[in-house]
């Protein structure tokens, strides 16, 4: 069994879980299908806002599907949820990101 049927037997157990859903997006990346990728990236987000983790990974999703202004305002969203749960390295990783598209 693969990462993706055992990530995905684990959310028919626990279907909320913001780790495994985060992790299941990942592997999506890995194959390309950004479609699924940002369905549970959004999701993650959606359901628990302090997930400061996906902000980053979606942001690099619409960029690389040239959304530059949404991946902004992800990234922003990221920023404040980062700052709030005084996650430095996480904001830095953010802010990084974010200066990159605007500056």
């Amino acid at each position: 069994m693969g990462r993706i049927e055992k990530l995905q037997e684990l959310l028919l157990q626990m279907p909320g879980d913001s780790f495994l859903r985060h992790a299941l997006a990942l592997e999506y990346i890995k194959l390309n299908n950004d479609i699924e990728a940002r369905a549970l990236f959004e999701a993650v987000l959606k359901d628990e806002p302090g997930y400061v983790g996906s902000y980053y990974h979606l942001g690099k999703l619409l960029e690389r599907n040239r959304e530059t202004a949404l991946a902004i305002e992800w990234y922003e969203k990221g920023m404040q949820q980062a700052k709030a749960a005084n996650d430095q390295h996480a904001y830095n990783e953010l802010q990084a990101a974010y200066e990159d598209l605007v500056y």
